[in-house]
């Protein structure tokens, strides 16, 4: 099949990308594309609200996009799919912040404790519920939630949860600099915390040894975003899939060449730092269904389990079906 085409790209400035937004990934005959630099809770070149604009308004042909949200859009039969590219992945116990003098030192200690999160359905917020459960043995429902940011797809919160919101504009790490909260669950931790003007340290004092011990037992980097595109656009190009596949495949590639110069990054021990990450994890950047099969279900288990999806449906309700054998 052929493509007579021109398509948006939206999707954030990682240095993956970068391949897209230089022109050095070539599209196949007959596909043209506009790489636009959009993100999430920041302001980037072609705007923000990626997800929201993606889902709400049809802004993008292609966007990268919150695979939490993706699951209860799937499940509610709304008009989005996908293809099986992930561009963002993160561990939870690196975003799981305490106060520097804080007498958190795991999980389980956050049983009645208040924590901060974006939205409770925000991938980083479900990946990390879910891991006090499953991997933590402390129940999320043992935990009371203070939320910052409205959610994307309307839900009914599991029968006695706590679940508050702060006013908008609260800093978080505010309230946790005076006890107010006890932890903070955040991809994008306020700036009071990552400028260090709120004295914090993560939860797991090791924590790269944590994600070293999580990957190991479960064989992945969790996922956090996918890559969707509206329903009739899958119907109306099927060749659209492959040709994503290959794109992303050329970025991939040339991202990781960049690191053959010891200088390409702009820390000092840049390239010291990707050998270590290639002896630890190998390449945690395998896109395609199969090799990501037992990461969505647990992330299907995890939805489910907080009441975000109706059904432990199967992942391969998730994609085009041209897809599943990638």
């Amino acid at each position: 099949m052929s493509l007579d085409l021109e398509i948006s790209i939206a999707f954030d400035r990682y240095d993956r990308h970068f391949p897209f937004f230089d022109g050095t990934v070539k599209a196949p005959a007959g596909l043209r594309y506009r790489a636009l630099q959009v993100g999430q809770s920041d302001q980037l070149r072609d705007g923000t609200r990626r997800h929201e604009r993606m889902i709400h308004d049809k802004a993008f042909d292609v966007a990268e996009f919150s695979m939490s949200t993706y699951l209860m859009a799937i499940n509610r039969g709304l008009p989005i799919t996908g293809v099986p590219i992930f561009p963002r992945r993160l561990f939870s116990a690196s975003c799981m912040f305490v106060r520097a003098d804080s007498d958190i030192e795991h999980p389980r200690d956050l049983k009645g404790r208040r924590v901060g999160l974006s939205s409770f359905q925000t991938t980083l917020s479900l990946l990390a519920k879910g891991d006090l459960k499953f991997e933590y043995d402390i129940g999320w429902e043992e935990v009371k939630w203070l939320l910052t940011t409205d959610e994307k797809v309307k839900f009914t919160p599991k029968p006695g949860v706590v679940i508050d919101r702060v006013a908008k504009g609260t800093d978080l790490g505010d309230l946790l600099a005076r006890g107010e909260i006890d932890a903070i669950f955040m991809p994008h931790p306020p700036h009071s915390v990552m400028k260090g003007h709120v004295k914090t340290r993560r939860l797991f004092r090791d924590t790269q040894a944590e994600e070293k011990r999580y990957f190991d037992k479960v064989g992945y980097w969790p996922i956090m975003h996918v890559l969707a595109m509206s329903t009739e656009l899958a119907e109306r190009e099927p060749a659209l899939p492959a040709a994503l596949f290959d794109m992303f495949g050329q970025a991939h590639h040339i991202s990781e060449e960049y690191f053959d110069d010891p200088n390409w990054s702009r820390l000092p021990g840049g390239r010291h730092l990707y050998e270590q990450s290639r002896a630890m994890f190998g390449d945690p950047w395998k896109n395609g269904f199969k090799a990501n099969r037992g990461n969505l279900e647990r992330f299907i288990q995890y939805s489910h389990d907080q009441s975000l999806i109706g059904e432990r449906y199967d992942p391969e309700r998730l994609f085009i079906p041209s897809t599943l054998d990638s």
